[in-house]
C-alpha cells in the first residue's frame, strides 16, 4: 500500500516544495516563513492522503518516506561534509522520522523505522 500511495504523493510534494525553494532562493520568503510553509505543506500532503480514506499511521509515513526521498542531495551533502557514508546519515533520518510517527501515530519507532527505510530504499536515487 506504502508503494502505491508513494507514486501518488511523490510528484505533488515535489512540485509544492520546489516552488517553495525557489522563493525561498529568490529572496521572496525567510526561513522562518519557509518552515512554516514546509510544515504546512505537509501537514496539506497528509490531509490530502487521509481524506481519501489512508489511515493516519500510513500517511504519515508515506509524507515522511517522499520528504527523505526528495531530501536525497541534501543528505548526501550532509554525508560529504560530515565525512560520513550516506546510510549512516540515511540511517539518522529514517530514525528521526520514524520517531516522530511513533511518539505521534502510537506505533513502534522501530515498525515506523522499517517501514520507512523500505520506502526511501524502493524511490532514493
Amino acid at each position: 500500500m506504502s508503494r502505491e500511495l508513494m507514486e501518488l504523493i511523490l510528484p505533488r510534494l515535489a512540485q509544492r516544495l520546489n516552488r517553495q525553494l525557489r522563493r525561498y532562493r529568490e529572496g521572496r520568503l525567510d526561513e522562518s516563513q519557509f518552515s512554516a510553509k514546509f510544515e504546512r505543506l505537509l501537514q496539506q500532503q497528509h490531509a490530502w492522503l487521509a481524506n481519501r480514506g489512508v489511515a493516519d499511521v500510513d500517511a504519515a509515513v508515506t509524507v515522511h518516506g517522499a520528504v527523505l526521498v526528495l531530501s536525497g542531495a541534501g543528505l548526501r551533502a550532509e554525508a560529504e561534509e560530515e565525512s560520513l557514508p550516506l546510510e549512516v546519515v540515511e540511517f539518522r533520518a529514517v530514525k528521526a522520522a520514524a520517531s516522530d510517527v511513533a511518539q505521534h501515530y502510537g506505533v513502534s519507532e522501530r515498525k515506523a523505522v522499517k517501514r520507512i527505510s523500505a520506502l526511501v530504499a524502493t524511490y532514493a536515487d
